[in-house]
């Protein structure tokens, strides 16, 4: 940890708070893959393999967010109702023709740039998402996985755990 995060760190200390999602988003960048309703799932597909992520916002042309679509939203879409895949297998070329707005999760779940990164851990646990895309001011600020959140808190605790170690030698001298 630099630091700058640690002087941040110890800011929100100070406030009695944690790391926030602003603190994530400050370090990974704020770059959201996005893609239009009315594509295809194969476009879709090709995008989260370029990008090498797990979903993608699903936004409209003035940029408002309307969805998400995840891996696991492909893989029911190809496991229920998509016999393309099997015709595709056997080469006759076709690809999966479903729209993403046939396929994606519309009830999206967001965060904020000041939530607290324990709390947002919750919030998808509770909800069972791995994907968490950012609003700022209704719009779209970045997106944090379930993996940034886990890194985020283990470095805040390593930090907390140095800093007690470091109190605590200094004070038996």
């Amino acid at each position: 940890m630099g630091a700058q995060e640690q002087l941040r760190w110890v800011h929100h200390v100070g406030k009695g708070a944690g790391m926030q999602i602003a603190d994530i988003l400050k370090s990974k960048g704020t770059t959201v893959v996005t893609i239009d309703a009315g594509r295809s799932v194969n476009e879709a597909i090709r995008r989260l393999n370029a990008h090498r992520i797990g979903a993608i916002v699903v936004t409209e042309g003035d940029g408002a967010v309307i969805g998400i679509l995840t891996e696991r939203d492909v893989l029911r879409e190809c496991g229920e109702r998509c016999t393309h895949l099997e015709a595709h297998l056997k080469g006759d070329g076709r690809v999966c023709p479903a729209e993403i707005r046939d396929v994606m999760t519309t009830d999206v779940v967001f965060g904020n740039p000041d939530d607290d990164v324990l709390v947002a851990m919750a919030v998808m646990t509770k909800n069972r998402i791995r994907h968490l895309p950012v609003l700022q001011a209704g719009r779209l600020a970045g997106i944090v996985s379930i993996g940034d959140l886990v890194n985020a808190h283990v470095q805040e605790a390593e930090f907390e755990n140095r800093m007690m170690k470091d109190y605590i030698q200094g004070a038996t001298y």
